[in-house]
């Protein structure tokens, strides 16, 4: 009769355990859902004032605890965030560069956070006059348009045109005294919404420059709004903010910066050359239609282009984009912080974070990913040191051709093909992904690189009435 009372007992002990447990394990599956559902704490109010990303960090607190380890120096083997000089790593561009800004100061660009600081350093900015226009890609400055917009004379009531308006005013401004303006790198507010948190593109130069390439007619099927667009009515002008999808604006966010662009005439307008294309080659058309050149280089009196950071024209030209991935599934893949899942605002290089950045989509181990990224960049280098090395020598062609007394016209044969050389050149070294982006598209382009500068070593030769050289003995 004990026994069986004893079993009693320890069966009711076992199920009040057991039951127990269960509350236990339901009520922190609640804990967890309830966590999961609070992305964010409504500490201070946000508006289209605050510009401040610590602000913002109360209210998200995961998100900005990424943003500020964008100070973080870390490299890859063809990359990454530390700020040595490309000039004393790759002494080829001192002469390339020669008689321009580059040529005196051109250091690896550092993560978000350093955006501003970094241009306030630069012998570039310090050495030579620069507009306000560099600052749309270099700090929050969406307050400072609309507060140059409202001094010219826009009311609140037209936002877009209180931006543009004070975009004309701020570009025009020498950098000295736009500067004074702003207080923050790129920030929160550049990208998010402060009301609904949505994406949204607020770079004017980016707004004019879309609605120019909608309007080319160019094929952009990784663009699927662009398309829509061309396909319908088009009633009003092509607005990314109402009619491109959030996967689109993954991208746009960051094309903002990450592009091509020139200062259009005396007001240096900050410009996207977009209204032929995007590709290299169609961007190069628009400058020749423009008649635009960045500057004369003195060896050769070629009128030359100095390519910026074509990243999204770049990527839209690979198979990331054709197959719909945004730059933000890789440079800021997802990420689990408890319960919560947010997208890692540490902005860096996927190879720095390739087990999220890659393998969510390509079922292979680590190693392997990162060792065929790596063997696309470093074939590219391979093919870019060709190119420089081919330019160069198109280069010292002209200059002796120059010394033999060859005459302008003589000459404008091969100053053609130093800057259609250069050009292509530069597009691909001043790109950041050592062609991974595109590596069909940046082989191609430094083949013609290779190509032009080879013509144009055979241009100088007959300029200067020398006879040719002869090819190697096979």
């Amino acid at each position: 009769m004990l026994e069986r009372k004893g079993v009693y007992v320890a069966t009711a002990l076992l199920v009040a355990a057991v039951t127990v447990a269960v509350l236990l394990l339901m009520q922190n599956i609640a804990t967890r859902k309830a966590e999961g559902e609070q992305v964010v704490f409504r500490i201070v109010d946000l508006d289209e004032t605050t510009i401040d990303p610590a602000q913002w960090g109360k209210n998200f607190p995961r998100q900005y605890d990424g943003y500020r380890r964008t100070v973080d120096v870390e490299r890859t083997r063809h990359g990454g965030s530390e700020a040595f000089q490309r000039l004393d790593a790759d002494p080829r561009w001192r002469v390339l560069f020669r008689g321009y800004p580059f040529g005196v100061d051109y250091r690896e660009e550092r993560g978000h956070a350093y955006m501003l600081s970094d241009q306030d350093m630069t012998e570039r900015v310090r050495e030579f006059r620069q507009p306000g226009a560099c600052l749309q890609c270099h700090s929050s400055v969406v307050p400072t348009y609309r507060d140059a917009g409202r001094k010219a004379g826009v009311p609140d009531g037209q936002p877009f045109e209180q931006l543009m308006k004070g975009f004309e005013a701020v570009c025009a401004m020498p950098y000295a005294d736009a500067r004074k303006l702003v207080s923050y790198p790129v920030a929160c507010v550049d990208c998010h919404d402060p009301g609904s948190m949505h994406l949204r593109v607020t770079r004017p130069g980016f707004l004019i420059g879309i609605r120019d390439l909608a309007r080319s007619e160019t094929p952009a099927p990784h663009l699927p709004s662009v398309e829509r667009w061309r396909r319908g009515s088009r009633a009003s002008e092509y607005d990314p903010n109402t009619m491109a999808s959030r996967q689109e604006m993954r991208s746009f966010v960051c094309g903002q910066c990450h592009v091509e662009y020139y200062f259009r005439g005396p007001g240096k307008l900050l410009t996207y050359p977009w209204s032929h294309g995007i590709r290299a080659e169609q961007i190069e058309a628009y400058y020749d239609e423009a008649g635009f050149k960045d500057w004369t280089h003195p060896d050769t009196g070629a009128p030359v282009l100095k390519a910026q950071h074509p990243e999204f024209e770049m990527w839209s030209q690979g198979i990331h984009a054709r197959s719909g991935v945004a730059c933000a599934d890789c440079h800021m893949p997802y990420m689990r912080e408890g319960a919560i899942k947010i997208s890692d605002h540490h902005v860096r290089s996927p190879l720095l974070n390739v087990s999220r950045a890659c393998l969510s989509c390509h079922p292979y181990p680590e190693a392997e990913m990162r060792s065929r990224a790596e063997a696309i960049q470093d074939r590219t280098q391979a093919l870019l040191v060709r190119a420089e090395e081919a330019t160069l020598a198109l280069i010292g062609e002209i200059q002796k051709a120059r010394q033999a007394g060859s005459s302008e016209e003589e000459l404008k044969a091969a100053r053609d093909l130093h800057r259609k050389a250069e050009w292509r050149l530069d597009f691909v070294a001043a790109e950041n992904s050592m062609g991974f982006h595109a590596p069909q598209e940046a082989a191609r382009i430094l083949a013609e690189a290779i190509d032009y500068a080879r013509q144009g070593e055979v241009a100088a030769l007959r300029a200067a009435r020398l006879p040719p050289v002869a090819p190697p003995s096979r």
